[in-house]
């Protein structure tokens, strides 16, 4: 399974935008993610990316199976916090051949930030570059709980 390891300048931009998000400036639809840690059993936070498609919610993990896509797996629901908004939700976790169009409308957003992830992928990669990279970019759609 695909992970890739934040670099040591994406801590600080990473550190900056929880901070925003955390006081609730969103940062083109950052939340802060919080989910229960699957070995530890405590709660887990991290900042993230949520878009919408055909008016359904979603994440997409950009570094790949990364600790909280694992955590999010066990535990079955997480919490999206916008300032003191917080939005409980159960992740339902889309299928690679159903991807395709949510990685295009993700890298259309956010490629000027997680670009460098995609190993040169974009959103006008051909339909079968992206179809073969479906797996390495899991996907959840937020379902209210």
């Amino acid at each position: 399974m695909r992970y890739l390891a934040p670099k040591r300048s994406a801590h600080a931009f990473n550190k900056v935008a929880k901070w925003l998000t955390a006081r609730g400036i969103s940062l083109l639809g950052s939340r802060v993610l919080a989910v229960r840690g699957r070995k530890s059993g405590e709660i887990r936070t991290t900042v993230v990316n949520i878009f919408t498609h055909e008016g359904e919610q979603y994440l997409l993990a950009p570094r790949g199976h990364t600790q909280w896509v694992r955590n999010l797996r066990a535990a079955g629901e997480g919490e999206l916090r916008l300032g003191r908004r917080v939005q409980r939700f159960a992740p339902v976790e889309i299928a690679d051949a159903d991807k395709p169009p949510l990685i295009r409308i993700y890298l259309r957003k956010w490629a000027w930030e997680v670009g460098e992830f995609f190993d040169g992928l974009t959103a006008d990669s051909p339909d079968a570059d992206v179809a073969a990279a479906a797996p390495d970019f899991p996907v959840f759609r937020i379902a209210p709980r």
